[in-house]
């Protein structure tokens, strides 16, 4: 669940979304704008892959198919780093904690 394992893809770990969570907050924002800049995010990815692959190109990693999470997956996901130290909760919007 937080790590990937045989049955849990890469791009679904806790551990993988978390980091792409950590790579959008370059300012605070509330859930509901992160988690849609999220599911953008993703999109793009997927549309890229899919554009790539019908011009005949291989994707570098798979990472670039990304699937698109259910929001209690988001949600664990922003738990995980809250537990972890990274983020914070203030004035309701989440923010990074700098390192």
């Amino acid at each position: 669940m937080i790590l990937p394992t045989k049955h849990l893809r890469e791009d679904q770990a806790l551990i993988t979304v978390g980091a792409e969570l950590l790579g959008l907050l370059d300012e605070p924002k509330t859930v509901s704008r992160l988690w849609d800049e999220l599911r953008r995010a993703r999109a793009g990815a997927a549309a890229s892959a899919a554009a790539d692959s019908e011009r005949g190109i291989r994707p570098r990693q798979p990472r670039e198919t990304r699937c698109n999470i259910p929001f209690d997956w988001f949600i664990l996901a922003l738990d995980l780093l809250y537990l972890l130290g990274a983020v914070e909760l203030e004035r309701g919007r989440i923010r990074r904690i700098a390192a």
